[in-house]
């Protein structure tokens, strides 16, 4: 393999990690103001599929008065999935704070009625090309040795992903708002006798949250894999869940995490390329394997272990890269009156 085969295989990894950044954003904002939301699975799966055929009926209702283009019914799309992705998130907050019901046995039930809706409704679009995300390199930047090909030879959203995963670390520790999200989160007591309507908050970064997802399911169908198909993406919810853990419920550090997905997969293909005798599910297996030794690394003191072996000046820093600690009240209701 060539530098330039691997520059683009590196590309890859990025364009495939985008969505699941996206997901795992989402997810870390709305766990982070307290609320655990594990719908996501069917919210992607449902997000994809309305994604898909919402553009798809847009654009076909654009030609019929003689307008040509792809850009607006795949912004009708995406505003569409955002929309689902939040009513879904809003469903799991609503359930748990005004009916005091269990958020993850609301969150559970729904990703299965999500993803049989999905699959039902979605049954006569399967497989059916529509419009997508247009390519769109960088002037300049795309010209950068290594880097440009890397990161300024994709479309908008993967962009937009960047943006989106920077702007979220920035707003939850450079901010006031981002630390009374983090409040309602922690210690819902100590923010709400300071002022802060913690409910109210709960909502509004839940259906952030939510959205994102939402935008996630659908920057498969109309970026990475194009058109819609039963089960699409399924599983794909559950190892962003999987990564939000693993990121320490961090953006930046849930980033990294769906771009360790993306290498897994993207080995699993050259493997497959490689070794075609072997079996296709066995370098399937390889991301699921990868998830699963995350949590077990996560759950065990394996952490501490090797933040006490390091050498004293690297121990702190090394301790507060790799923390790995669920804010104080997730999944915890909280009564104002």
């Amino acid at each position: 393999m060539n530098d330039a085969q691997i520059i683009r295989l590196l590309a890859s990894v990025i364009a495939q990690s985008a969505p699941l950044m996206l997901a795992v954003t989402g997810e870390t904002i709305t766990e982070r103001a307290g609320v655990i939301n594990l719908s996501l699975d069917g919210t992607m799966l449902l997000a994809a599929m309305s994604g898909f055929v919402v553009a798809l009926k847009s654009s076909e209702a654009l030609a019929t008065r003689g307008i040509d283009g792809d850009l607006l019914p795949v912004l009708i799309g995406f505003g569409s999935a955002a929309l689902i992705g939040a009513t879904a998130a809003l469903l799991v907050a609503w359930g748990s704070i005004r009916l005091k019901q269990d958020q993850v046995a609301i969150g559970f039930v729904l990703t299965l009625l999500l993803a049989d809706i999905a699959n039902f409704l979605g049954q006569n679009y399967t497989r059916m090309p529509g419009p997508s995300v247009k390519h769109l390199p960088i002037p300049f930047l795309r010209d950068i040795p290594i880097i440009g090909p890397i990161f300024f030879e994709h479309d908008l959203l993967i962009y937009l992903t960047f943006v989106i995963v920077g702007f979220s670390w920035w707003w939850m520790y450079r901010t006031q708002p981002g630390l009374r999200m983090r409040g309602v989160g922690e210690r819902p007591e100590s923010a709400f006798v300071r002022g802060v309507k913690v409910n109210q908050i709960r909502y509004a970064y839940t259906a952030i949250g939510g959205a994102l997802v939402g935008l996630a399911g659908a920057a498969y169908s109309l970026d990475i894999k194009l058109g819609w198909s039963d089960n699409h993406i399924l599983g794909i919810g559950w190892i962003a869940l999987a990564i939000v853990i693993f990121g320490g419920w961090r953006p930046v550090r849930g980033a990294l995490g769906a771009v360790l997905y993306g290498v897994t997969k993207t080995l699993a293909t050259q493997l497959q390329q490689s070794f075609p005798e072997v079996p296709v599910v066995l370098f399937n297996t390889l991301q699921w394997l990868l998830m699963l030794g995350v949590l077990l690394l996560v759950g065990s003191n394996a952490i501490k272990r090797l933040v006490d072996i390091a050498p004293k000046p690297l121990q702190r820093p090394l301790a507060r890269a790799l923390r790995v600690a669920p804010p104080q009240a997730l999944g915890q209701a909280f009564l104002e009156d």
